[in-house]
């Protein structure tokens, strides 16, 4: 059974800021994109990887690879107008690949367990993806700010990455989403609409996504993704926007 890595590098982080993509950012060494690549690629059950790297950045990717000897990724694709975009035009080139993961780059806390368990519930239902129970309570808000409903928490799950499907399902999920002009925050959604099974598995609540400067923060001081070192290590190039610190030097 071969199984194809999808990861989604291809957004440029308008949220964060700085003047690099977050994936790029150097953390403890490293740059949160090889972090998240360096477990895939250490990961048995995994056959391939294809990256989908933002336009124009191809080159800083391809410098990640070699520079953290990633010896799985067999294809880089361009990003698209937008994530759902860029992972569709990842699958095109994953054609050959009885099981699909789909991983945002910017999640390195992400373990190999997660990932095996991924697959196994994907072979079993066709659909399935690592999530958490909410810990908060969520509350359902007109546009005005205030409350319509609190919906039980007994039944909501903070959905992740890796979402992990068989190859038939989420390509035809994604060419029927095109067909509707449907875009979805995730790829089990689009399972979801064309009536696959969708099973969650319980992952783990530091597998987090770089998102906010919060996040990154939470990164440099406290995360630990299998690795020692400086806790960032910055150039003028690039700004990563916390503390006054500088990412991925990209001269």
């Amino acid at each position: 059974m071969k199984v194809i890595a999808v990861i989604a590098a291809g957004g440029v982080g308008t949220r964060m800021g700085g003047r690099l993509p977050k994936q790029f950012f150097t953390v403890k060494g490293k740059p949160i994109l090889a972090y998240t690549l360096i477990t895939f690629s250490a990961c048995a059950d995994i056959n391939e990887i294809i990256l989908a790297a933002p336009e124009g950045y191809e080159k800083l990717t391809e410098e990640t690879i070699e520079e953290h000897h990633i010896n799985k990724v067999s294809k880089i694709t361009r990003g698209g107008a937008n994530r759902q975009e860029t992972v569709y035009k990842a699958l095109i080139e994953a054609g050959g690949a009885d099981i699909v993961l789909i991983h945002d780059a910017a999640r390195p806390f992400v373990t190999q367990e997660e990932i095996k368990r991924a697959i196994t519930g994907a072979r079993a239902f066709g659909a399935c993806a690592v999530g958490v129970p909410v810990k908060d309570t969520i509350k359902i808000c007109d546009r005005e700010g205030f409350v319509i409903s609190t919906p039980s928490r007994d039944t909501l799950w903070q959905i992740q990455t890796p979402q992990a499907f068989l190859y038939p399902v989420i390509q035809r999920a994604h060419e029927q989403a095109r067909l509707d002009s449907y875009i979805a925050t995730d790829d089990m959604e689009l399972a979801e609409r064309i009536g696959c099974p969708a099973r969650i598995i319980m992952g783990s609540y530091a597998n987090i996504k770089i998102t906010t400067k919060e996040d990154l923060m939470f990164f440099m001081l406290g995360g630990d993704a299998h690795n020692d070192g400086d806790v960032c290590s910055c150039s003028a190039d690039a700004d990563c926007g916390v503390s006054g610190r500088r990412g991925w030097d990209n001269s």
